[in-house]
């Protein structure tokens, strides 16, 4: 299982890297849509509990 995990790392970094090598726009793209969904994810979770503490 440790050996699978490890794999689907190292496969997981080849992609990275070949997406960026290869089309670095849309890359740049993929990481700020991430951290949009990160940001909303985080002021959802702000507004729950701000909603309970009220």
């Amino acid at each position: 299982m440790a050996q699978a995990k490890k794999l689907v790392g190292y496969l997981l970094v080849v992609f990275v890297l070949y997406t960026v090598i290869t089309s670095p726009e849309r890359a740049a793209d993929l990481v700020q849509i991430g951290f949009e969904g990160i940001s909303s994810a985080a002021q959802g979770v702000g507004r729950f509990m701000t909603s309970l503490v009220n």
